[in-house]
Formats: C-alpha cells, sequence, structure tokens
C-alpha cells in the first residue's frame, strides 16, 4: 500500500460520504478492519496462524516446469508456485485461517460468505472447523450444480452451504421471483452473505478477495517465492504472471515482487489474467461501485463491469465476478500491470497441455494463468529470449473434472460478454 503510485480512492457511501472503519465493522470482525485500512507495509503474523500454515503445508513448493518448457522447445524457464498442496487444494486457506482466527478471538460466533467455484468457501469451512466458527457458505447457484463434491468437502468441514440466489435472504426471494432460473454471480452471492450478518447478531461476514486485507494476507505466496528463488541461485523474474477474480491470488503472489518493480529494483512485466466472460480489466470502467448486487457494501473505486452485470455460466467460477481489488486497479492505470482476457477453449486447450507435461491438473481458474505462461514461453521461442516466467498455480482441478469433461467431449463453448450496461453505476468523484 505504502507503495503504490497514487493512495486508493477511500470506500464511500451512496450520498459521497467517506466510509469510517466503524462502518466496516458493522459487517466485518474489528481486526479485519484493521487490517483493512492500515498502511503499515508489514503485519506481524500471529503465532497461531504461523503455526496453522505449517501444519497444513506452508511453506508450498516452487517448481520448474521443465517437462513443459521441453514440449514446448522454449529457451524461458518456467517456475511455478504450488498452492495446490494445500488440503482445500487451493491458496484461499491463506486469509481464510487469518479471518477465522481473528473472528474465534472477538467471540464471533458464525461467519456468512460467498463462493463461485468452492474453494473460498470449502477454505472457509475448514478454517472455521480450525478455530471452532461456524460457516454459512452461499454457492452460486450454477457452480453449486456443476460442482457438487465442492458443496460436499463444505458440508464435511462442517459449513452449511445454500445454492445462491436463495430464499434465505431478501435479496434471494426478490431475484429469485423475477428470474427463477437465476444462474447467480458472485455479486449477488455477497449480497445474500452480507444481509445474513446484518441480520443476526455475533455473525459477520468474510471476503475472500478484492479487499486490502485479504491481498494482505494471501502475500506470504509471493513472499515465499522470492526467497526460494533467491536460495535456487535463480535470476529476478522477467514475467510474473496470475490469473484475476477479484485480485485476490494475483496480488498474493505478485505484489511483493512489484514492490520491488516500484523502486525500480526489478524490470518484470506483470500480466494479469482475465475470463473474455467476464473482463472487468479490459472492458470494464474505472469507477465507484457496489461490490454485490444489491449495493449493500461500501462503494469502490475500481474496474467494473457493473454491479448487475450477470457473467456467463463459465466454469472458472472464481473469476465471474464484475470488479476487481481497488490496488489492482491503480497498478493497471499505471501501466505496471498489464491485463489480458482469454475464451474458455483456449484456456482448457492450455491446461491440457500443462497437465500432460507436468501431471497436476489445473483448475479453470489457474488455467488461465497457464495460457498466457504458454503464449510467454513460445514467443520467447520465436524471438530467442531467456526468460524467467513465474507464475502462481492457484489451486488444482482435481474437483473440477466436470469442466474437462464437457471440454474433451467437445461441449464446452465460448460465450462472450452480454449485456454490459454502465449507465447506472454512481457517479462519485474523487
Amino acid at each position: 500500500m505504502p507503495d503504490l503510485p497514487e493512495q486508493i480512492p477511500p470506500p464511500r457511501k451512496p450520498d459521497g460520504s467517506p466510509v469510517s472503519p466503524k462502518d466496516l465493522e458493522a459487517i466485518f470482525p474489528r481486526g479485519l478492519v484493521e487490517h483493512e485500512v492500515t498502511s503499515e507495509r508489514f503485519i506481524e503474523i500471529p503465532e497461531p496462524v504461523r503455526t496453522a500454515y505449517l501444519e497444513l503445508g506452508r511453506p508450498t513448493p516452487l517448481l520448474r516446469a521443465r517437462r513443459l518448457e521441453e514440449r514446448l522447445g522454449t529457451p524461458a524457464r518456467i517456475y511455478y508456485k504450488y498452492e495446490g498442496v494445500l488440503p482445500t487444494g487451493a491458496h484461499k486457506a491463506n486469509t481464510a485461517i487469518v479471518q477465522a482466527y481473528i473472528a474465534s478471538r472477538e467471540g464471533v460466533e458464525r461467519l456468512t460468505t460467498e463462493t463461485g467455484a468452492g474453494q473460498w468457501g470449502s477454505a472457509l469451512a475448514l478454517a472455521g472447523a480450525l478455530f471452532d466458527v461456524k460457516v454459512r457458505v452461499y454457492m452460486v447457484r450454477v457452480s453449486y450444480e456443476q460442482k457438487p463434491y465442492r458443496r460436499v468437502l463444505m458440508q464435511l468441514y462442517g459449513a452449511e452451504v445454500v445454492p445462491s440466489p436463495s430464499r434465505f435472504t431478501r435479496v434471494g426471494r426478490e431475484i429469485l421471483k423475477k428470474d427463477p432460473d437465476n444462474p447467480g454471480s458472485l455479486g449477488i452471492a455477497i449480497s445474500e452473505a452480507i444481509e445474513d450478518a446484518l441480520s443476526n447478531p455475533a455473525t459477520k461476514y468474510s471476503l475472500g478477495s478484492v479487499l486490502n486485507a485479504v491481498l494482505l494476507h494471501q502475500t506470504v505466496i509471493g513472499l515465499e517465492a522470492q526467497r526460494q528463488l533467491e536460495e535456487l541461485g535463480e535470476d529476478p523474474p522477467t514475467h510474473l504472471v496470475g490469473c484475476v477474480g477479484g485480485g485476490s491470488n494475483f496480488a498474493g503472489f505478485t505484489y511483493p515482487f512489484i514492490k520491488e518493480k516500484l523502486r525500480g529494483k526489478l524490470d518484470a512485466e506483470v500480466i494479469a489474467v482475465e475470463p473474455r466472460a467476464a473482463p472487468s480489466m479490459t472492458r470494464g470502467v474505472y469507477r465507484y461501485d457496489y461490490g454485490d448486487s444489491a449495493g449493500l457494501t461500501p462503494l469502490l473505486k475500481m474496474h467494473t463491469l457493473g454491479h448487475r452485470y450477470i457473467p456467463p455460466p463459465i466454469h472458472a467460477g472464481g473469476l465471474r465476478y464484475h470488479g476487481v481489488a481497488p490496488s489492482l486497479s491503480i497498478l493497471v492505470n499505471h501501466g505496471v500491470v498489464k491485463p489480458v482476457a482469454y475464451k474458455q477453449t483456449e484456456v482448457f486447450e492450455a491446461a491440457k497441455v500443462f497437465a500432460q507435461a507436468e501431471g497436476f491438473v489445473p483448475a479453470p481458474e489457474t488455467a488461465h494463468a497457464v495460457k498466457a505462461v504458454i503464449d510467454l514461453a513460445l514467443e520467447a521461442k520465436r524471438l530467442g529470449e531467456r526468460r524467467v516466467i513465474a507464475f502462481n498455480f492457484s489451486g488444482h482441478g482435481l474437483l473440477d473434472l466436470k469442466g474437462y469433461d464437457d471440454y474433451l467431449a467437445g461441449r464446452l463453448v465460448d460465450v462472450e460478454p452480454e449485456n454490459i450496461d454502465l449507465s447506472y453505476i454512481p457517479r462519485l468523484e474523487g
């Protein structure tokens, strides 16, 4: 945060007035709000969180994709930070553990949250079990139907899982009244989870991306990767890659490196990959907007497709979000981060190449980063450049095989964004 090219515009209320930390505490635990508003460069990790990290598999390995390099015939050296070793198979546990620990310490009895593909929901369900906090997860309906084993995993950890939009909340009931077959979106699920938290005492809301606090917790990924590259005696990365929904895994991996880039100590191209179906960075506007569909969150200055936008039901459910983290938006605006967007068929094709070379099956979200890495490696081959490409393998796809089945059977189709209407987004300056 202290190294950004400009300060993040503060969250605002609909009338334009600033949101105070006290306002945020109505939704979030106090300790999370402290992380959200801090201007400190480093925050000490609490000992119980460090212990949980170690017990669950941190530090995660940094692997070199030698067989992929050989298959592509590239002079580039490719490294990936493998977050799939964590119990739920993805990076989301890094912040879920912190948030459940804070909630437990403050006497919060229950956390509500949303989830798309289910990585975040399963991570918070696990964290709730570890720190004895109840969890209710509003899971985007299309993902609830596409990924039943994610639901089973969350329930196994003790969480309650509700398909969203649901009849548990006023927001959900109104949406279903207008459209009984609504596939849901992360924005809708967030609205339901927040309404639930605001309506019940001893309940707080937990978010898995976008917030400064969440991105802060995820930087353990990039900090480890920096040390691991140094211990390998490898040259500094020339290219850094991550996929983006709200921005948590991308920021977690790249921000420690970007800090060095902003100080002029690292010359690397940083690439943020999103789906063509939810192109908030490549086709959205930079404006104050709500983080949820019903307008219950504070307004955040970010790249957005509009909080009412419902992305087509692609398999990368974790990337089906209308906006991105405010800090990432600033980095995109200043050209520090380069956004790219891909179709889902080319993403699954890249994942197949990676799986056959390296053995690990990427989650559909992670496959977006894999596609960009393969493109960069082939470009290095054409140019004869000795690049060092590093990316975040944010999660494995072993619970996402329905998408791969559709791809292998030829049922997977490319979908373009529909009905992007930006006219209703509030116009606040600053």
